[in-house]
């Protein structure tokens, strides 16, 4: 077929984009990267033309040329068209460089046995270095460009194989003072430099005159692809990770080059320094990261070829370079940076923090600056909080956190706050304006604001967090921790359904506030009219102060209360007051109202609980009754609390350990809902079970903690049971559950038995995607699909299909997430993974013995699992 005109390629690239896996699982999907290729060298195509299949071909590298072969093939296409293009300007030779060089890298084609490789390699090196290649490559006028993109390419060649372009770091340390693009020469021979240090230091070499230039012009070539294999681990260059004076001694590799070397490295690094104030700001922070880092690698050398830079770098108002100072200073510390630099750095920060016309990101910016300031000689123990030492008064000033301040900007300062009174443990007592007395001013609004009756949760919320906080930084400081118990005292006063936050205050602080908190709070609670509208709030809190408290008055308020509880909500927190109150023992006066409460209590459930807890006070001691009443069922130390003058008394309270009466296993599982659901079946074995109560406990910390499970009764010989237990991960990861059975028999003796432990497998955290309209399923994925990058990671899989078929294996493993579908040849599927991360897969082609998966993930760790899985279809 000959070449395609503009309105045919229009149509076919349109058709395309608009769903490119459907393309190419049709008819013309197959032709379409060599029909590219070859229309590419057609004089019938306008250039423009040309530019739009070029553009097509770098964003769809990966699926027109999905395998090595095909890419070594395009790419070698790609150079001949180069070569054959015509002497004039062209918009054409920029793009090719670019598609040649991403069909390698993304066909992982790039190797010593490519031709296209080894034919790419000195091209881009003749063009990065300016030499005169003849005039197929373009006229002088076109040189510029090509020389910036020809080191852009091989800046992503480096990034694939470190070590790549080690030889070629004498020729590159020539460039930048030739005329040329100065931005793309730079980051790469800084980068060329950064991955030749990590793998010279590594394998214990030194630099070997690797920064003196070279004659390549008698065939010998700058590259060593058995460098770039050495290389373990790619330490790439997007953020900070400067190793500490420490990391030494714990195999931080250090190099040790000869006198020579280290004066050609800092010729080399004082040369970028010196015109790094030509480069764009991203583009200076990189560079000086990679700079930095190949100095801190040098035993025993000052920094001082940072110093020259600091005068303009201190002064800046870009964030990225301000953040590239500050990683210089906790890099090099006094070595670098003098006092008189540290407190101009100091007044930058504070003085950015509290500029009115800066937004709230950037806000929080500067005062997390000033939180971790590194300082060049802090007091404190290594890794302890504290304010900046030349942070006076005079800069505190203005940092001071105001109720109208954004609530993310508040608590900062708020923070800082804490930290300066934590300094200032000796203030005067009749100083009233002090940071101890700010910092009260502060709480005492929140407070006020929070104790609005109906106000928003948000700002009851607000004002919980800033007393974490300072509980949190002050725990120690009396003064502060008193007057903020009082405040939260008058607080539940005025607005007692906040019980909740309370109760979640509590769990959270140190037993230094804990306990005066608790007693305050219990003092409150029962200070209150028991006919009050607050009731449940107030026994809501009582169930988690009461115990270990004076009973006397919380008895007094319980019998009260007890009248004006008529609904079993009541009844059951009520009852969880008074379990509290038997953990500690109980009394005479807790026996007397449980009487009461089994005879009056409308609900026969409540009624119940009651008669037990009093069974329970009359026949166990007092140090054994919390024990029975904990959360843990350790059966000797249950059998040894009881009484024993009754041996068939004894018997009947006895909780005791047996083997497990019933038979628990994973059910099919069901994928819809806002969380996974785990599908259990349980049958009775030999017996009947009564009063099942099934305990889950998660190894690890990889999910929220499990509710229990109760099932009324089971007997041998029925269907199995149906329980659906919901799950909570907190990361998209398979478990492994350890289950309890707590149960009553025929005979009225309460057992406990341990049960085989349960897989929670990977898929069974799949979740579905909202049903979409008829019509939106592309658009709707394809978002997605784009949402994930760059945060996220792109990876492609190969899925064995086994005797089924591709549409079988969907129909049986998959078919509830699938997005769109063209069997038998292409599937979207979009799978939720809870709590907050999503996977997507396109499934293409079917191949004789699997098909291959792209696949895109915004939480890179589940791409081991992800991998699993998918090789693990066939085998089930």
């Amino acid at each position: 077929m000959g070449p395609l005109g503009r309105e045919a390629w229009t149509q076919r690239l349109g058709a395309f984009r608009a769903s490119p896996s459907a393309f190419l699982a049709g008819a013309e999907g197959e032709d379409l990267g060599r029909d590219l290729l070859s229309d590419l060298r057609s004089e019938k195509l306008s250039e423009q033309t040309k530019v739009s299949l070029l553009t097509l071909s770098l964003e769809y590298s990966d699926k027109l040329w999905p395998d090595a072969p095909a890419a070594e093939a395009a790419a070698t296409s790609l150079l001949d068209t180069l070569v054959l293009l015509p002497t004039r300007p062209s918009a054409l030779r920029r793009l090719l460089l670019l598609a040649a060089t991403t069909a390698l890298v993304s066909g992982d084609a790039l190797g010593p046995t490519s031709g296209a490789s080894c034919r790419l390699l000195p091209l881009l090196l003749g063009l990065a270095s300016g030499r005169d290649l003849g005039r197929s490559f373009g006229t002088p006028s076109e040189q510029r460009h090509l020389q910036a993109t020809a080191c852009e390419c091989l800046g992503e060649l480096e990034r694939c194989k470190p070590g790549l372009l080690a030889g070629a770091l004498g020729m590159l340390r020539s460039l930048p003072g030739q005329t040329g693009p100065i931005q793309p020469v730079s980051l790469l021979l800084a980068l060329v430099l950064h991955d030749t240090l990590v793998v010279q230091s590594r394998s214990g070499a030194g630099l070997q005159g690797l920064l003196v230039a070279e004659d390549f012009s008698t065939g010998s070539y700058p590259w060593d692809w058995t460098l770039a294999e050495e290389w373990d681990a790619h330490l790439k260059p997007q953020g900070p990770s400067w190793p500490t004076a420490g990391e030494e001694e714990r195999g931080f590799p250090v190099l040790e080059p000869s006198p020579e070397d280290t004066r050609e490295l800092k010729a080399a690094v004082a040369q970028l320094l010196d015109t790094s104030y030509l480069l764009t700001p991203v583009a200076q922070a990189q560079l000086l990261w990679l700079l930095g880092w190949a100095l801190r690698g040098l035993r025993g050398q000052p920094p001082v070829l940072f110093k020259p830079q600091l005068v303009r770098l201190l002064g800046t108002a870009q964030l990225t370079l301000l953040h590239s100072v500050l990683s210089l200073k906790a890099a090099f510390g006094e070595a670098l940076f003098t006092a008189q630099d540290e407190a101009l750095l100091l007044r930058r920060l504070t003085l950015g923090a509290q500029h009115p016309a800066l937004p709230s990101p950037t806000h929080l910016f500067y005062l997390h600056c000033i939180l971790s300031f590194p300082e060049n000689c802090p007091l404190g123990p290594e890794g302890e909080e504290a304010a900046p030492l030349l942070l006076g008064p005079q800069l505190c000033r203005g940092l001071m956190p105001s109720l109208l301040h954004d609530p993310m900007v508040l608590l900062a300062r708020l923070h800082l706050l804490c930290l300066l009174c934590a300094d200032d443990e000796e203030e005067e007592k009749d100083q009233t304006q002090g940071p101890q007395w700010f910092l009260q001013e502060v709480l005492a609004g929140l407070q006020q604001r929070a104790a609005l009756d109906g106000g928003p949760r948000a700002l009851a919320t607000l004002c919980f967090q800033a007393s974490y906080l300072v509980t949190n930084c002050l725990t120690r400081h009396s003064t502060v921790q008193t007057s903020l118990i009082r405040g939260l005292a008058q607080l539940y006063r005025a607005r007692p359904s906040l019980a909740p936050h309370f109760v979640d205050l509590l769990d959270q602080v140190s037993p230094e506030l804990r306990e005066p908190l608790r007693e305050v709070l219990l003092q409150e609670a029962v200070a209150r009219p028991g006919e009050s509208e607050a009731l449940c709030w107030h026994l809501q809190m009582l169930a988690k102060v009461a115990e270990g408290a004076t009973q006397s008055t919380t008895l007094s308020f319980l019998q009260a209360a007890a009248v004006h509880c008529t609904d079993w909500g009541l009844h059951q927190a009520l009852l969880r007051v008074c379990r509290a109150l038997l953990r500690t023992g109980g009394g005479d006066g807790l026996a007397d109202l449980l009487q009461e409460l089994a005879r009056q209590l409308e609900n026969a459930d409540g009624r119940d609980h009651a008669r037990l807890y009093y069974v329970l006070l009359s026949h166990l001691s007092s140090s054994k009754l919390g024990m029975a009443l904990g959360p843990s069922l350790a059966a000797p130390a249950l059998a040894s609390s009881l009484m024993a003058e009754n041996q068939g008394f004894s018997s009947a309270l006895m909780v005791q350990e047996t083997s497990a009466p019933i038979q628990l296993s994973v059910g099919p599982q069901q994928a819809k809902g806002p969380l996974p659901v785990l599908c259990l079946q349980v049958q009775a074995l030999d017996a009947p079970v009564y009063s099942l109560e099934l305990r889950f406990r998660v190894e690890g910390q990889l999910y929220e903690p499990l509710e229990a499970v109760h099932i009324p009764c089971l007997r041998p010989g029925q269907p199995a049971h149906p329980l659906y237990l919901l799950l909570q991960p907190r990361c998209p990861a398979p478990a492994r559950l350890h289950v309890r059975a707590l149960y009553s028999t025929s005979a009225g003796l309460t057992c406990h038995a341990r049960l085989p432990p349960l897989s929670v497998n990977f898929a069974d955290l799949f979740l579905p995607f909202p049903q979409l309209p008829k019509g939106s399923e592309l658009r709707f994925f394809d978002e997605l699909w784009n949402s994930c990058l760059p945060k996220g990671v792109e990876s492609r899989v190969w899925c064995p299909l086994g005797p089924q078929g591709l549409e079988a294996l969907v129909s049986q493993y998959l078919e509830p997430f699938v997005v769109l579908a063209q069997p038998p040849t292409t599937y979207l599927i979009a799978i939720r993974l809870p709590p907050a991360s999503m996977l997507l897969l396109r499934l293409e082609k079917a191949q004789v013995d699997g098909v291959p998966v792209a696949l895109r993930t915004d939480d890179w760790a589940v791409l081991p699992l992800v991998g699993d899985y998918l090789r693990g279809l066939a085998a089930h």
